[in-house]
Protein backbone atom coordinates (compact mmCIF):
# COMPACT_ATOMS: atom_id res chain seq x y z
CA UNK A 1 0.00 0.00 0.00
CA UNK A 2 1.41 3.60 -1.03
CA UNK A 3 1.20 6.27 1.16
CA UNK A 4 3.13 7.02 4.90
CA UNK A 5 2.58 4.56 7.19
CA UNK A 6 -0.38 6.93 8.89
CA UNK A 7 -2.45 5.51 6.11
CA UNK A 8 -2.33 2.11 6.74
CA UNK A 9 -4.96 3.15 9.50
CA UNK A 10 -7.97 2.79 7.23
CA UNK A 11 -11.47 4.42 7.86
CA UNK A 12 -14.07 3.52 10.91
CA UNK A 13 -11.17 2.42 12.88
CA UNK A 14 -10.20 -0.51 10.88
CA UNK A 15 -6.57 -1.97 9.39
CA UNK A 16 -5.90 -2.89 6.33
CA UNK A 17 -4.43 -6.28 6.50
CA UNK A 18 -1.94 -7.95 4.72
CA UNK A 19 -2.90 -11.73 4.20
CA UNK A 20 0.38 -13.95 3.69
CA UNK A 21 -1.15 -17.17 3.34
CA UNK A 22 -4.73 -18.49 4.21
CA UNK A 23 -6.26 -21.41 4.03
CA UNK A 24 -6.60 -22.15 0.71
CA UNK A 25 -2.75 -21.35 -0.25
CA UNK A 26 -1.07 -21.79 3.00
CA UNK A 27 2.49 -22.18 2.69
CA UNK A 28 5.52 -22.50 4.63
CA UNK A 29 6.87 -19.21 5.62
CA UNK A 30 10.80 -20.14 6.27
CA UNK A 31 13.47 -17.94 8.83
CA UNK A 32 10.81 -16.40 10.92
CA UNK A 33 11.36 -16.34 14.62
CA UNK A 34 9.57 -19.11 16.92
CA UNK A 35 8.56 -21.69 13.98
CA UNK A 36 10.39 -24.42 13.00
CA UNK A 37 11.46 -23.06 9.45
CA UNK A 38 8.21 -24.74 8.01
CA UNK A 39 5.90 -22.31 9.23
CA UNK A 40 4.21 -24.28 12.09
CA UNK A 41 4.84 -24.30 15.58
CA UNK A 42 5.42 -27.69 17.09
CA UNK A 43 4.30 -28.76 20.26
CA UNK A 44 7.26 -28.81 22.74
CA UNK A 45 7.78 -32.38 22.85
CA UNK A 46 4.52 -33.36 20.10
CA UNK A 47 3.67 -33.56 16.77
CA UNK A 48 3.46 -29.83 14.56
CA UNK A 49 -0.28 -31.02 13.32
CA UNK A 50 -3.52 -29.65 14.69
CA UNK A 51 -6.88 -30.75 15.72
CA UNK A 52 -8.64 -31.66 12.34
CA UNK A 53 -11.98 -29.32 13.54
CA UNK A 54 -9.25 -26.54 14.68
CA UNK A 55 -9.45 -23.41 13.23
CA UNK A 56 -8.72 -22.28 9.83
CA UNK A 57 -4.84 -21.92 9.19
CA UNK A 58 -3.08 -18.85 7.80
CA UNK A 59 -0.71 -16.16 8.40
CA UNK A 60 -1.63 -12.41 8.35
CA UNK A 61 0.26 -9.42 9.35
CA UNK A 62 -1.03 -5.81 10.29
CA UNK A 63 1.75 -2.91 9.78
CA UNK A 64 0.91 0.10 11.95
CA UNK A 65 2.67 3.14 13.00
CA UNK A 66 3.65 3.43 16.42
CA UNK A 67 1.40 5.72 17.83
CA UNK A 68 -0.77 4.95 20.92
CA UNK A 69 -3.82 4.92 18.62
CA UNK A 70 -2.55 1.34 16.94
CA UNK A 71 -2.71 -0.28 19.88
CA UNK A 72 -6.85 -1.14 19.91
CA UNK A 73 -6.59 -0.99 16.31
CA UNK A 74 -4.28 -3.70 16.03
CA UNK A 75 -5.97 -5.64 18.80
CA UNK A 76 -9.32 -5.46 17.26
CA UNK A 77 -8.16 -6.51 13.97
CA UNK A 78 -6.58 -9.68 15.57
CA UNK A 79 -9.88 -10.19 17.49
CA UNK A 80 -11.18 -9.58 14.11
CA UNK A 81 -9.38 -12.46 12.35
CA UNK A 82 -9.46 -14.76 15.40
CA UNK A 83 -13.16 -15.01 14.98
CA UNK A 84 -12.98 -15.28 11.33
CA UNK A 85 -10.68 -17.95 11.47
CA UNK A 86 -13.50 -19.81 13.67
CA UNK A 87 -12.49 -18.91 16.64
CA UNK A 88 -15.84 -18.19 18.26
CA UNK A 89 -17.59 -19.66 21.50
CA UNK A 90 -16.80 -21.03 24.57
CA UNK A 91 -14.38 -23.74 23.67
CA UNK A 92 -11.75 -20.62 22.22
CA UNK A 93 -12.78 -17.78 24.65
CA UNK A 94 -9.81 -18.11 26.79
CA UNK A 95 -7.53 -18.46 24.70
CA UNK A 96 -8.78 -15.33 22.25
CA UNK A 97 -8.85 -13.23 25.50
CA UNK A 98 -4.87 -14.57 26.46
CA UNK A 99 -4.13 -13.49 22.95
CA UNK A 100 -5.40 -10.16 22.77
CA UNK A 101 -3.77 -9.17 26.27
CA UNK A 102 -0.68 -10.93 24.78
CA UNK A 103 -1.27 -7.94 21.28
CA UNK A 104 -2.24 -5.47 23.83
CA UNK A 105 0.84 -5.51 25.99
CA UNK A 106 3.31 -6.41 23.15
CA UNK A 107 2.31 -3.33 20.62
CA UNK A 108 1.59 -0.97 23.68
CA UNK A 109 5.44 -1.67 24.55
CA UNK A 110 6.63 -0.94 21.20
CA UNK A 111 4.93 1.96 20.72
CA UNK A 112 5.68 3.39 23.69
CA UNK A 113 9.60 2.74 23.97
CA UNK A 114 10.07 2.02 20.65
CA UNK A 115 8.82 4.37 17.87
CA UNK A 116 11.88 6.64 18.21
CA UNK A 117 13.82 4.09 16.21
CA UNK A 118 10.88 2.12 14.43
CA UNK A 119 8.29 4.63 12.94
CA UNK A 120 6.63 1.02 12.60
CA UNK A 121 5.52 -1.98 14.40
CA UNK A 122 4.23 -5.11 12.62
CA UNK A 123 2.24 -7.93 14.64
CA UNK A 124 2.05 -11.09 12.43
CA UNK A 125 -1.05 -13.46 13.39
CA UNK A 126 -0.14 -17.51 12.93
CA UNK A 127 -2.58 -20.35 12.93
CA UNK A 128 -1.01 -23.67 12.35
CA UNK A 129 -0.95 -26.72 13.44
CA UNK A 130 -2.63 -26.69 16.63
CA UNK A 131 -1.21 -23.27 17.59
CA UNK A 132 -1.78 -19.95 17.58
CA UNK A 133 1.59 -17.53 17.27
CA UNK A 134 1.36 -13.70 17.70
CA UNK A 135 4.39 -11.72 17.36
CA UNK A 136 5.13 -7.80 17.25
CA UNK A 137 8.26 -6.85 15.55
CA UNK A 138 10.13 -3.10 15.72
CA UNK A 139 13.07 -1.74 14.13
CA UNK A 140 14.72 -0.92 18.03
CA UNK A 141 17.46 -3.34 18.82
CA UNK A 142 17.25 -3.35 22.66
CA UNK A 143 16.08 -6.41 24.29
CA UNK A 144 13.80 -6.27 26.83
CA UNK A 145 13.57 -8.68 29.66
CA UNK A 146 10.82 -9.93 31.74
CA UNK A 147 11.35 -8.12 35.42
CA UNK A 148 11.19 -10.37 38.23
CA UNK A 149 8.28 -9.65 40.76
CA UNK A 150 10.29 -6.02 42.56
CA UNK A 151 7.75 -3.91 43.86
CA UNK A 152 10.23 -0.81 43.55
CA UNK A 153 10.24 -1.05 39.61
CA UNK A 154 7.45 0.11 37.83
CA UNK A 155 8.48 -1.14 34.38
CA UNK A 156 9.11 -4.29 32.89
CA UNK A 157 5.59 -5.96 34.36
CA UNK A 158 3.70 -6.02 30.70
CA UNK A 159 6.54 -8.20 29.91
CA UNK A 160 6.36 -10.62 32.75
CA UNK A 161 2.84 -10.55 32.44
CA UNK A 162 2.66 -11.85 28.73
CA UNK A 163 5.27 -14.76 29.77
CA UNK A 164 3.07 -15.36 32.98
CA UNK A 165 -0.10 -15.62 30.51
CA UNK A 166 1.87 -17.80 27.85
CA UNK A 167 3.15 -20.11 30.29
CA UNK A 168 -0.14 -20.98 31.90
CA UNK A 169 -1.45 -21.56 28.78
CA UNK A 170 0.71 -24.26 28.08
CA UNK A 171 2.50 -22.15 25.30
CA UNK A 172 6.20 -20.13 25.04
CA UNK A 173 7.44 -17.13 24.43
CA UNK A 174 10.50 -15.69 23.28
CA UNK A 175 12.48 -12.39 22.58
CA UNK A 176 14.72 -12.56 19.23
CA UNK A 177 16.73 -9.97 16.59
CA UNK A 178 15.96 -9.70 13.00
CA UNK A 179 17.73 -9.47 10.23
CA UNK A 180 17.80 -5.62 9.97
CA UNK A 181 18.65 -5.29 13.53
CA UNK A 182 15.29 -4.60 15.18
CA UNK A 183 13.87 -7.62 17.26
CA UNK A 184 10.25 -9.36 17.31
CA UNK A 185 8.57 -10.61 20.57
CA UNK A 186 6.32 -13.66 19.87
CA UNK A 187 4.38 -15.98 21.84
CA UNK A 188 2.72 -19.33 20.87
CA UNK A 189 -0.48 -20.28 22.70
CA UNK A 190 -2.09 -24.15 21.81
CA UNK A 191 -5.12 -24.61 20.31
CA UNK A 192 -7.76 -26.54 22.93
CA UNK A 193 -8.83 -29.65 22.18
CA UNK A 194 -12.07 -30.67 21.37
CA UNK A 195 -13.96 -31.49 24.34
CA UNK A 196 -15.30 -35.15 25.02
CA UNK A 197 -18.67 -36.19 23.39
Amino acid sequence: MSGSPDSRVADEGRLDVEQISGTAEAEPRRGRPGDDGGGAVAAPGGPAAGPADGPAEGVWRFPVPAAEASVPLTRHAVRDRLLAQGMAGVRYQELVDDLLLIVSELVSNAVTHAAELSPEVVTELSVRGGWVRVSVEDGDPYRPKALENDTARTGGRGLLLVKSVTLQAGGVCDVERTGEGGKVIWASLPVPPEPDR
